[in-house]
């Protein structure tokens, strides 16, 4: 249901806006002044606003400037009983949706406030679809060290530099690596990704650089890889520090001689890619443990970016707070709560071990539980982790059957070992002692999908 406010000083004028409004189902607010109106406009969400011209203490079209400043998508339709050419002239330029003469016209103005809800609704799910499809958000805040990595990033997106992102889990290397990509002359390019922990290192190099039919059993037909893939745009090897050493091997002569071989094959293929490769890990400790190959390291890290941990930029977490909220509440489509400043400081106090996507998800939750404020209580109620929880025996009631239950308790402990172990599949197989192929059916069989940095 749109959600409408009426501003204007007269009441009568008002009181019958808002009955026509509200008769066509509108939902809808009334202020009987500029300053009030701005007010709601603060702390509320609309679609259209209906502004009379004349006012006192601010008239309409400061209001309909100051009004689009709080929220440059909301869509205002102009009412003025002095109508001249120049003031419709004036007000379509800064921005008015529609400009109507008192009396309104009663067909045009419900026309017009009908049209204003679709375009508000229409720029909305065009942001949230576009945002799903290029999945490139903004890189928020304004500490020194994210500055840094911005500058970083505006220096090296137009080169062909390899780079290498480190970080821990959770912090938003994989959004490093698509701004690069998205702010370089590879940007018409695919953007082609490899998390080369998820994948089983006999199978890692058929991944990279494909096969052709017959190399081993199962392959039953050519497959290119990931590096062909990527030819003329950009390649992330995201958590390379899990890579097997053989594939390193070959991913070091594809970086040296820009040339691979297919699995099986013998046929030397050109490819024009570029590198950006990330990990969680200390690589020069894996060198030195030979788990990593020290050649490989030097040709990645021609420019190192490390992304700080939400710990170490915790002034950026009101920004990022906020650009969540907004994000969650339009994907849910449901309205954007306020966040009190004690709530604020209560999230700012946390330590946030899961990092950025760990207090995405806080937000989330939120979002979801909380009315149309979050509070401190709120904050301390489903956001502060808990030593020691009972457990809740409501649990038992939502499932009938055995088989649900276990299946239940089964998604859950291993979703939980994965996340713990960064989804190094190899390191959670052992960890809860079985095969790592029957860690792979289970993966697909409760369609667990890894979350991106």
């Amino acid at each position: 249901m749109p959600n409408i406010l009426i501003i204007d000083d007269e009441e009568s004028i008002r009181s019958t806006l808002k009955d026509i409004l509200e008769y066509e189902d509108y939902k809808v607010d009334l202020a009987k002044d500029g300053e009030e109106g701005l007010r709601k406009i603060k702390d509320q969400d609309y679609d259209v606003v209906l502004c009379d011209v004349k006012m006192p203490k601010i008239d309409g079209l400061e209001v309909l400037e100051k009004g689009l400043e709080i929220n440059p998508e909301l869509q205002f339709i102009m009412i003025s009983g002095h109508a001249t050419v120049d003031t419709a002239v004036e007000a379509t330029q800064k921005g008015a949706y529609d400009f109507i003469e008192k009396p309104p016209d009663l067909n045009r103005l419900l026309v017009s406030v009908r049209n204003a809800a679709d375009k508000t609704e229409m720029v909305t799910e065009t942001r949230i679809l576009k945002r799903k499809v290029t999945k490139v958000r903004e890189i928020t805040g304004d500490s020194p060290i994210i500055s840094r990595i911005k500058e970083t990033i505006d220096r090296v997106a137009p080169t062909d530099a390899r780079v290498l992102i480190t970080g821990s889990n959770g912090t938003g290397k994989e959004l490093v690596a698509r701004w690069i990509h998205e702010r370089s002359t590879r940007v018409e390019g695919p953007l082609v990704e490899v998390n080369c922990a998820a994948i089983p290192s006999e199978l890692i190099e058929s991944e990279l650089f494909g096969h052709e039919k017959g190399a081993f059993t199962g392959a039953l037909k050519q497959r290119t890889g990931k590096f062909e893939q990527a030819n003329g745009g950009t390649l992330f090897l995201d958590e390379i520090g899990d890579m097997s050493l053989s594939a390193q091997a070959k991913v070091l002569r594809a970086l040296q001689e820009n040339k691979i071989t297919r699995v099986g094959g013998e046929k030397e293929l050109g490819v024009d890619v570029r590198i950006i490769a990330a990990t969680n890990k200390d690589l020069l400790t894996e060198v030195e443990r030979h788990n990593f190959r020290e050649d490989l390291y030097h040709r990645l890290s021609v420019i190192l970016i490390h992304v700080p941990s939400l710990t170490e930029r915790k002034e950026d977490i009101p920004l990022l707070v906020e650009q969540f909220l907004r994000e969650i509440g339009e994907e849910y489509k449901m309205p954007v709560p306020k966040i009190t400043k004690k709530a604020m400081e209560q999230l700012m106090a946390l330590d946030w071990r899961g990092n950025v996507r760990e207090l995405h998800n806080v937000i989330e939750r939120l979002v979801i539980l909380c009315d149309r404020e979050i509070t401190e209580q709120d904050v301390i109620s489903y956001a502060v982790p808990r030593k020691s929880k009972k457990l809740d025996e409501s649990i038992f009631d939502r499932f009938e059957k055995f088989q649900e239950f276990k299946d239940f308790a089964e998604r859950e402990f291993i979703e939980r070992k994965l996340k713990k172990n960064g989804w190094n599949i190899t390191k959670t197989a052992e960890e809860i002692d079985i095969q790592r192929s029957h860690l792979y059916n289970k993966i697909e069989k409760f369609a667990l999908r890894r979350e991106k940095n």
